[in-house]
């Protein structure tokens, strides 16, 4: 007789084991040998790896968030579910080229950062709009607000949101001191998506949007002199050997999205489903958590390593980056839709 996997458990452990009792059935295994031999369990239990993968080091926000989630996919599911994860860019799979790596099944998925996820659909790139949330709380609620865009968007593509991570705030990591808006003509600058690139040429930079590992090339070859990045991802790849000036513009706080492809997902029994997204939900609250001593860390091991942070940033450069933003961002509100429009003035009032 087959399991009742429609029946309601309280333990999740249990509800996997009557997984495991049904996978061992469709592939012609006793039920019984199933539940008392470890081997059988175990051969059981490997029947689907994901490969994620995310440009980030593992010690980067991001890195941390596919470590994390693989460690509670394993656990909640018994191993039935694992993650092999690729942590910078060793797959040569930049975020922007993820989704479509994802369809033809090079990986399973990975953790994007989102702004470069706007190519693949506007609304993706809300939370690298400049100067629209100063404060992790506001961030993670504006956030929760276009969620169910972002997976509407996803969705439409074949692929399944598992989990969000929002970044610490975006500065202006440089060569030199910057001390006000005269400086920004002087700045070739590496921008982390299309939008971020316009409000940098419209304030005077050179700017152009540049996946993280050609832009580190272009920074070893000294054809860019700086970069827009938050502590954590110029951190992670000690920035300060080419740029040590930080100045903290606060300009946004961005999120990288963790997502599967459908299919995968949807291949997988109900209550192993359950569990994998009580598992993302469980990494994303872990994440939030992280955020909120991540700046300070971050602080911390910059000025070890002999980084100037300028906080607060030069009113003038202030001031032209937010009068450059307005017209960028309108655009945005016109390509995204009204909803998405309607979570921006939201986020403005706050």
């Amino acid at each position: 007789m087959l399991p009742d996997l429609s029946l309601p458990m309280r333990h999740p452990a249990k509800r996997i084991r009557v997984v495991f009792a049904f996978v061992a059935l469709a592939l012609g295994l006793a039920p019984a040998a199933a539940e008392e031999s470890p081997r059988v369990t175990s051969q059981v239990a490997s029947q689907v790896t994901w490969r994620m993968t995310t440009e980030y080091p593992e010690n980067n926000i991001s890195g941390i968030g596919l470590t994390t989630f693989a460690g509670r996919v394993a656990a909640r599911t018994n191993g039935f579910v694992t993650v092999a994860n690729a942590f910078d860019n060793s797959l040569k799979i930049n975020s922007g080229e993820m989704p479509r790596a994802a369809l033809d099944g090079r990986i399973a998925g990975g953790d994007a950062f989102a702004g470069a996820l706007s190519g693949v659909d506007p609304v993706l790139g809300l939370s690298t709009l400049p100067f629209l949330v100063q404060s992790a709380e506001i961030a993670r609620a504006t956030n929760a607000r276009a969620r169910p865009l972002y997976e509407k968007a996803l969705a439409a593509r074949g692929l399944k949101l598992l989990y969000l991570t929002i970044w610490p705030a975006t500065g202006l990591w440089s060569a030199r001191a910057l001390e006000g808006a005269d400086d920004l003509p002087r700045l070739n600058l590496r921008a982390y998506d299309a939008n971020s690139s316009e409000v940098m040429r419209a304030a005077g930079a050179n700017a152009q949007f540049l996946p993280m590992d050609t832009a580190l090339a272009g920074l070893k070859e000294h054809r860019l002199n700086a970069f827009l990045t938050s502590g954590d991802g110029g951190a992670g790849r000690k920035l300060w050997d080419f740029l040590p000036h930080f100045t903290a513009i606060n300009y946004a706080m961005p999120v990288s999205i963790a997502f599967v492809r459908s299919e995968d997902f949807a291949g997988l029994p109900e209550p192993v489903q359950r569990e994998v997204l009580a598992a993302a939900a469980e990494t994303e609250q872990s994440q939030f958590a992280l955020l909120a001593h991540r700046t300070t860390e971050n602080y911390a091991r910059m000025r070890d390593n002999g980084v100037r942070i300028v906080e607060p940033a030069p009113t003038s450069l202030i001031n032209a980056l937010r009068k450059a933003a307005t017209p960028a961002v309108a655009a945005w509100e016109v390509q995204a839709g009204a909803e998405a429009a309607a979570i921006v003035e939201w986020a403005r009032q706050q």
